[in-house]
């Protein structure tokens, strides 16, 4: 991970963008963050994805990889809020990548994450994360809990519940970790790209049975996600008992393409324009029975499709 010179140089410097002040750069701290991956149908992924400029990334057999990335965010430059990430891994270019080499060539086939939905806690990480980075956030229902066992976190909107991922917690979670992600995201009919540089020390497992369990709700939000074909066993999980980040303020921007003029009207400006600066958080998530202090026990992947024990 190099993050850019141009950003060390504006530290210490100020902006303010659509009313939210910040002092740059756009950076965190102190932040727990769990990951699991689940490898996915990735034909089936792909009608999931805007226009023709981005694809699944595809791993092997047609599998391609779906990516829960959850952030408890205590120190920011908005405030604290939860960030709770459902991505499917892309490539961005004219056509799709050969199986497994853009693992390999990153940068030549611009590979990173499109970022299906993206709840947070609070009003102004909503505004800022659309209004600038076009990131699709949206208030939602959030929790991020640490128990002795697990790691999990629950999304619910609108009264129904969304998604809830749980990791078993590892007993090492010594491994340094830098990297750099890249986010494709659509907005106002647009596909934007940022990226976030992070490092923290992580636990991490590969292919460990019962060491993740997805639960996706019946919110329409997330209901789609049921038809990718999920696999019963986490490809990898992680967990950051603090992490840190800085998000890249330099964006770039295409108009999505299609073969036919689109007959539905994208998410524009006035989902954001109306928005203030709030950092106040709604309820913790309630549905599906919940309780404080409920420990949760990881196992298969719900939603999980007999397409992939048969492709075996």
């Amino acid at each position: 991970m190099k993050i850019p010179k141009r950003i060390a140089a504006e530290s210490g410097r100020y902006s303010l963008v659509d009313g939210i002040p910040f002092r740059l750069p756009v950076e965190s701290h102190h932040s727990p963050a769990l990951m699991a991956a689940f490898t996915i149908d990735a034909a089936k992924a792909a009608a999931l994805l805007p226009g023709r400029e981005v694809h699944p990334l595809t791993l092997w057999r047609g599998r391609g990889l779906l990516l829960i990335t959850v952030v408890d965010y205590t120190s920011t430059n908005i405030g604290k809020y939860i960030e709770f990430s459902i991505a499917i891994a892309v490539t961005h270019g004219s056509r799709p990548a050969p199986a497994l080499v853009p693992v390999l060539l990153r940068k030549h086939h611009d590979v990173g994450q499109y970022v299906y939905d993206l709840p947070v806690s609070t009003e102004i990480s909503v505004k800022g994360g659309k209004g600038i980075w076009g990131m699709p956030k949206h208030q939602a229902n959030l929790d991020f809990r640490i128990d002795s066992r697990t790691v999990s976190s629950q999304y619910d909107l609108d009264g129904q519940l969304a998604m809830r991922i749980t990791i078993r917690r590892p007993r090492w979670t010594g491994l340094p970790l830098r990297l750099s992600a890249a986010n494709f995201c659509q907005f106002r009919g647009m596909l934007w790209k940022s990226v976030i540089y992070f490092h923290g020390n992580i636990g991490a497992s590969v292919l460990l049975p019962g060491a993740a369990k997805l639960l996706i709700g019946d919110s329409p939000r997330t209901r789609p996600l049921k038809e990718l074909a999920i696999a019963r066993q986490s490809l990898f999980t992680a967990f950051f008992p603090s992490s840190a980040g800085v998000l890249d303020d330099h964006v770039e921007g295409w108009f999505l393409g299609y073969g036919d003029p689109p007959q539905t009207e994208p998410q524009g400006l006035a989902s954001v324009v109306g928005l203030g600066l709030s950092q106040a958080w709604p309820p913790p998530p309630s549905c599906d029975g919940r309780q404080p202090g409920q420990t949760e026990a990881p196992g298969d992947a719900a939603g999980a499709a007999d397409q992939e024990d048969a492709a075996r």
